[in-house]
């Protein structure tokens, strides 16, 4: 009864600059990720309010030689029907899907997978999410074999990094990612305004 998010939500890309134009220019294009790692499953992720964070990310991507020219595209976003992992409903849906996951994996005699480490990263972090990936997809696919309504929008908080002072409980990567399921849901993209700090 409450998972429609009535709201606008601004959400921030990181993108190649060329990526950031088509964005904006052409109405009919949307990118999405479909890694068997992606953190809340496949779509097109958003940083919530935060571009400088989505900057970040661009420019870590350029110095492992994945993006050129990093860019950031701002998106109006309404999340409607959101899998939003900031409430117990929810949690408590993927928890089940988690159980319902493992049983069929177990019946086609399938590993479950785990999340990880990336190779070059010895931190806390296992930023490839192949098992929360999986178990989103399934109960993604659940709720459609039971012809339940499809959802729009994945939304979820992630502590990252390392705490920002000694003994802080606030870490410096915290942040919170859309993934859009449905493009519809993205009124449209803009070029925003970074400020830099």
């Amino acid at each position: 009864m409450y998972a429609s998010r009535s709201n606008l939500v601004l959400g921030f890309h990181g993108c190649e600059l060329s990526e950031q134009s088509r964005l904006i220019n052409d109405p009919s294009y949307v990118r999405s990720s479909n890694n068997s790692y992606d953190w809340l499953g496949h779509g097109m992720y958003f940083w919530e309010n935060n571009p400088q964070r989505a900057m970040s990310w661009a420019e870590q991507k350029k110095k492992s030689g994945t993006l050129k020219e990093p860019a950031v595209v701002g998106a109006v976003l309404y999340l409607n029907r959101c899998v939003d992992l900031l409430d117990s409903t929810n949690i408590e849906l993927l928890r089940k899907s988690f159980i319902l996951f493992k049983l069929d994996s177990e019946k086609l005699d399938k590993p479950v997978p785990s999340n990880i480490n990336h190779p070059s990263d010895a931190g806390k972090d296992k930023v490839l999410r192949f098992l929360d990936c999986a178990v989103i997809e399934y109960t993604h696919s659940f709720l459609k074999s039971k012809n339940e309504p499809p959802f729009d929008s994945v939304r979820a908080a992630f502590v990252e990094g390392e705490p920002i002072y000694p003994g802080a409980g606030f870490n410096e990567k915290t942040h919170i990612q859309i993934c859009i399921i449905n493009p519809d849901s993205i009124k449209g993209f803009f070029k925003p305004r970074l400020k830099h700090y």
